[in-house]
Order: structure tokens, then C-alpha cells, then sequence
């Protein structure tokens, strides 16, 4: 069961309630440098990435959020503030879509208060944003050695002070590089209100160890229905962070972005090629979900011998077991036919296309797999 929360609005994005769980990036250029940001900007829209949120360190950076609106097409996008409450108010001005703001190093009440009227005024959500590294000394203070009790406090205290001007567009992210303590923080929160949860492991490090501790520490927490939108965290390409988010996302069928193709690992027992078969026909079915959304709802499996081919395909769609030089091709489990090796991709993606030509028996419709 998913925890029901308010829901708020970023741009063409909804966060929260029923809406899908959406995915976020962040830019990794000098957001004063237009050109490149907001060539990062569209790179990762055509990745996938639905928010997109731009560091605003500096007074230059302030100056180019006008100019990184208005040519970064409609994507939405949210200005990181730390330490400079004034430039979140050239964020909204500039016609951004949301406003992280750091509690930890902006803590004068008049100058948030002036934020947040802006903010209200033009109907821009903020996300009060939580890291381990940066807390509110306050509350760090008050709870010495429960830092997963300091995370809660100083997200409560922000809530608390947003909710005293009146405001409740507030989306509330709980990060840590310790993944334990960042699965303890969210669990501790979703018990005390009922603001969207932005999803993320901070500083997770370099691509696999981020990969695997983004995907241990974002899917527990939405496997038990915690969690409205995602950013992973990984040092380098931030198109990568998209792919992992979007995984995550399949891997526990909250949405799809590609077709399901299962494979076994291979072992002493496999006949046949099943990394390149498998390659082979991942690739075949991204490229007909362009024109057959559909494809998106499917599970395909590759096999490479008759001991878990059979039974593997009547958790399948559709499914191939190969071995001997001959493929064999299941639908639910049922044989359908026999191939020569050579024929076996073939024959997979002919059974594909029968199956999509028989809207009954797919039962994902393509408006579940991503968002509009």
C-alpha cells in the first residue's frame, strides 16, 4: 500500500497523491555557463528525467536562470539554494518550478519568510531539503549521537516554519550517504506527516557502488510504498543516474521504460549465446516499443538450456530456450514452435508482434509505463 500524501505540482509534473513516481537529475555544469547547461538540461529530458534541479552558488549563476528558463524548452526545473535566500526569489522570478532550500545554512526567519511569500505568490512548491552533512546545528545539538533523530527534527522545524506563513506546497527529502540511516529517517518521518517524499542516497559515489546503494536504499523505501519521486545520486554522467533511477522504478513495476527481458546468468549447462542473444533482442524491442508502446507492458525471457527454459517461460509472455542448435518458443509457458539457432531472434520477435496484434492479452496499458 502506498502512503497517500498531499501533492504538488512542478511545472507539468504532479508529486504526490496518485500521481506516478517521478525521476530527477541535477545538472553538473557552471549553471553560468547557459549554453552547456542547458544542453545537460535536454540531454537529460531525452533520457527520461522529468525534473531537472540547477545549483545556484553564486550571483552570476543567478543571472542566467532567466536565460536557462526560457531555452530549456518546458522541462521543469528547481534552483538549489544554499546560504542565498535572495537568489531563490531571482529562481522564481526567473520563472522556475520549485525551490530546494537547505535548512541547514538558511535559518533567518525574515529571509525565509520572504521566500516563501514569493513562492506562494506565484505558486511555486519548495522542498525542504535535509542532508546529514549540512543539519541545523540546533537540532544536531539537541540530539548528540541520533543523527537519524536530528534529520526527522530539523525537517520538522523547516515544516513547522513553512506551515506558520501559511504554506504547504512542501515536498520533504531526508538524505544521508548511510543508507541505513537514510531508510530510518524516511520511515520515522512517514509516520509524522503527509508531505511527498523526494527519494535519494546523498553522496552514494562512484557509478556501482552508487547504483547499488541508490537501488537498496530508494527501493526498500518504495517497496514499502514510501516515496513520490527519485534522484540518484552517482559521481559522473548524470544520464547515468536517469538509467538506474528508471530500473529501480521497473525492477519494482512502478512504471516501465522498456520491455522486460529477462536472461538466465549462464552456467556449464548453456548451448547458445545467450548474452548476445539477449543483447540482440533488448535492442529489437526498445527499438519496436517507438512505434508499439505496448511492447513496454511485455516480459521477454532468454534462455540457454531445457532445465529452467520451460519453466522460466511460463512466467513470461513470451520466452526462448535454446540448446542443441535449436531454439525453442514459448508463449505462457506453452510451446509454440521450433527454430534453427540462426532463426531463433527472428522467430522471438515474430511471436512478439502476434502477441501486441492481441490487445486481450496484454494487460499494461502504454499510459501506465510513463508519464504524459
Amino acid at each position: 500500500m502506498r502512503r497517500m500524501t498531499r501533492q504538488v505540482t512542478v511545472g507539468s509534473v504532479k508529486i504526490g497523491g496518485e500521481a506516478p513516481v517521478s525521476i530527477q537529475s541535477m545538472t553538473k555544469t557552471d549553471t553560468a555557463d547557459i549554453g552547456s547547461t542547458v544542453r545537460q538540461i535536454r540531454a537529460l529530458a531525452t533520457a527520461g528525467c522529468e525534473i531537472v534541479r540547477v545549483a545556484v552558488p553564486t550571483l552570476e549563476a543567478a543571472g542566467s536562470l532567466a536565460a536557462i528558463r526560457r531555452e530549456a524548452d518546458k522541462v521543469p526545473l528547481v534552483a538549489d539554494i544554499h546560504f542565498h535566500p535572495q537568489f531563490a526569489i531571482a529562481a522564481i522570478e526567473a520563472g522556475f518550478d520549485k525551490i530546494r532550500w537547505n535548512p541547514g545554512n538558511i535559518r533567518d526567519t525574515a529571509r525565509v519568510r520572504a521566500v516563501v511569500d514569493r513562492a506562494k505568490e506565484r505558486k511555486v512548491p519548495i522542498r525542504i531539503g535535509v542532508n546529514v552533512g549540512s543539519l541545523d546545528p540546533e537540532c544536531e545539538a539537541a540530539h548528540p549521537g541520533d543523527l537519524t533523530e536530528a534529520i526527522v527534527q530539523s525537517a520538522l522545524k523547516s515544516v513547522r516554519l513553512l506551515e506558520g506563513f501559511g504554506f504547504h506546497d512542501i515536498v520533504l527529502s531526508l538524505k544521508s550517504s548511510d543508507v541505513r540511516q537514510t531508510l530510518a529517517a524516511y520511515r520515522r518521518m512517514s509516520r509524522l506527516c503527509d508531505y511527498p517524499f523526494h527519494l535519494g542516497v546523498t553522496e552514494a559515489g562512484l557509478p556501482e557502488a552508487a547504483t547499488v546503494k541508490s537501488a537498496i536504499g530508494i527501493g526498500a523505501l518504495l517497496a514499502e510504498g514510501i516515496g513520490d519521486t527519485i534522484r540518484v545520486s552517482i559521481t559522473g554522467d548524470p544520464v547515468e543516474e536517469v538509467r538506474v533511477a528508471q530500473r529501480i522504478l521497473s525492477s519494482l513495476e512502478l512504471r516501465r521504460f522498456e520491455t522486460n527481458v529477462i536472461a538466465c546468468p549462464s552456467c556449464g549447462r548453456c548451448e547458445i549465446d545467450v548474452v548476445g542473444i539477449a543483447n540482440q533482442v533488448r535492442a529489437r524491442l526498445t527499438e519496436l516499443s517507438k512505434t508499439e508502446p505496448r511492447c513496454l507492458s511485455l516480459t521477454v525471457a532468454v534462455m540457454g538450456c531445457v532445465v529452467n527454459g520451460p519453466g522460466e517461460s511460463e512466467h513470461a509472455d513470451i520466452g526462448l530456450a535454446g540448446g542443441g542448435g535449436v531454439g525453442v518458443i514459448y508463449r505462457k509457458g506453452t510451446q509454440l514452435r521450433r527454430v534453427a539457432e540462426a532463426e531463433m531472434v527472428d522467430a522471438l520477435m515474430e511471436e512478439v508482434q502476434h502477441l501486441l496484434h492481441e490487445p486481450s492479452a496484454v494487460s499494461l496499458q502504454p499510459s501506465a509505463a510513463r508519464l504524459s
